[in-house]
């Protein structure tokens, strides 16, 4: 087995060279000198207020830096990939927050060893220097029935303290208060994965094996072990899996919730990346109890990049369906004319004929194509021999080419679809009044138009134009031609689609 590929300039530097690029594109980041933090550009508009700081290692993008800006994190430490950042860089993030006027910093650490040590350290080595510092350790992880002595893993759930935590920090709360409501806060949290793949530290192999078709409920976002490997099922059942584990009552890591039918109001609905494990595939669910304080700093305005611009409508109750446009009468009444036989008769002659050439047409179009083209149209004619016999053929034929521009549209599919549909739909309009010799010559010409400018093609181009524009070009004949000359135009129509080159 093999390292898995990634774009890297080089794996000692990956991590640095990612956050220089977050800063350099961003325009309101600044990355602190020698170290990997990342902190807000206007760091003097933080005098007199708290400063919220995070981080933990990298491999979680958007996390950390991402949530930097106004209303959420004032800065972030960065660790190596899947590493705990050192205490010297959470210690000059803290002593550069001080320096810039802060009451107090607040850090919010995901609950890992490696986090809390080092984060802990930072923060005694900080109040030696008489800044104020206090600690909110998240632990959402509800996968485990019994936890370990380490407690509940932190996870995604920490964006949501960043979030309220921010908001009560841009308002000027006071440390022990922002302490106080997100401590409570994260007593509301859960958040749950499930992996479809694992994924390799950058020059390492992948962190663990998971055979393809297998699915496993519980990792952490570093690829630690889950609870349970399974059979990859519906994303229905993976969800309702999901939300029935986190909320179980039996199990001492659950989220307090009322039970399935639970009638829980939804309020928020974000769906996205938010705090991610490499190129591990699958999902994890964040579910956090909300009131309407917790809303209110929910919906508060944040800078901060990787934070979605979300509606503030309650989503429970909502509804996202909407009846399309009531079908125009004129384009649903047909009646019958003296020239609903032969379009009929014309009709089933011509999908009889392409049906009959499906093969003929597939082999033509290998030699230039994917070898489609007999189904494709196929598809049409089978469309319209469906449709025939329940229908009447109206005696409009601008009627009877906006129905088949229809048909072909909804049933022969792909750009052929789109081209006929075009054709009809063009030429049908200048046939609603007249249906005269000159009125057909017009129309055709009208819908060779209309696939040469939506399509971009020419003849020449090796389309179906090359053989439709001369004979349109014969059939403009028919403007002018006394009626004695028509059957002589539409033959040399014909023939001459044979020999365009």
């Amino acid at each position: 087995m093999k390292p898995q590929q990634k774009l890297l300039n080089s794996v000692d530097r990956c991590v640095d060279e990612a956050l220089e690029g977050i800063v350099s594109s961003s325009g309101c980041l600044s990355l602190l000198r020698g170290h990997r933090v990342v902190v807000r550009a206007d760091l003097e508009a933080l005098k007199g207020r708290v400063a919220l700081l995070s981080g933990g290692g990298s491999g979680h993008e958007p996390a950390h830096a991402g949530y930097i800006g106004s209303g959420m994190l004032s800065a972030a430490v960065a660790g190596g990939v899947f590493a705990s950042p050192p205490p010297a860089s959470v210690l000059a993030a803290i002593l550069s927050l001080r320096d810039a006027g802060v009451s107090g910093v607040l850090l919010i650490v995901k609950n890992y060893t490696g986090d809390r040590l080092n984060f802990g350290l930072a923060a005694e080595q900080a109040r030696n220097r008489g800044v104020a510092v206090e600690m909110v350790i998240v632990a959402d992880d509800c996968a485990f029935d019994q936890p370990s002595k380490a407690g509940r893993r932190g996870l995604c759930g920490t964006v949501f303290v960043h979030k309220l935590a921010g908001a009560l920090a841009e308002e000027g709360c006071p440390l022990d208060e922002i302490v106080s409501k997100v401590t409570e806060a994260v007593k509301g949290i859960g958040t749950l994965g499930v992996s479809l793949s694992p994924c390799s530290v950058p020059g390492c192999l992948p962190s663990f094996d998971l055979p393809a078709g297998e699915m496993e409920l519980g990792l952490g976002i570093h690829g630690e072990p889950g609870i349970k490997r399974s059979k990859v099922t519906s994303a229905d059942e993976v969800v309702k899996n999901m939300v029935d584990h986190m909320t179980n009552p039996a199990s001492q890591s659950h989220l307090s919730l009322k039970s399935e039918g639970r009638g829980v109001r939804v309020a928020r609905v974000m769906s996205g990346s938010f705090m991610t494990s490499l190129e591990m595939a699958g999902v994890s669910l964040s579910m956090m109890r909300a009131d309407q304080e917790i809303l209110r700093l929910f919906d508060a305005k944040t800078t901060a990049s990787a934070w979605p611009n979300l509606s503030t409508v309650c989503i429970s109750g909502t509804s996202y369906i909407l009846d399309p446009p009531a079908k125009d009468m004129q384009e649903t009444s047909h009646t019958e004319g003296p020239l609903s036989d032969v379009m009929r008769k014309a009709l089933e002659a011509v999908c009889s004929s392409l049906l009959q050439r499906q093969e003929e047409l597939n082999s033509l179009d290998r030699a230039s194509g994917d070898g489609d083209c007999g189904n494709t149209h196929a598809q049409a004619a089978k469309a319209i021999q469906e449709w025939l016999p329940s229908h009447i053929v109206p005696g409009c034929p601008g009627q009877l080419l906006s129905t088949l521009a229809g048909l072909v549209q909804e049933r022969m599919g792909g750009s052929s679809g789109a081209l006929y549909s075009l054709f009809l739909t063009a030429a049908a309009a200048l046939l609603k009044d007249r249906s005269d010799p000159a009125a057909w010559a017009n129309a055709m010409h009208a819908g060779t138009d209309a696939m040469r400018w939506y399509g971009g093609a020419d003849p020449g181009d090796r389309t179906m134009l090359d053989a439709l524009c001369p004979a349109v070009d014969e059939l403009r004949r028919l403007t002018t031609s006394p009626p004695g000359g028509h059957m002589a135009i539409l033959q040399a129509a014909v023939e001459v689609q044979y020999t365009s080159p």
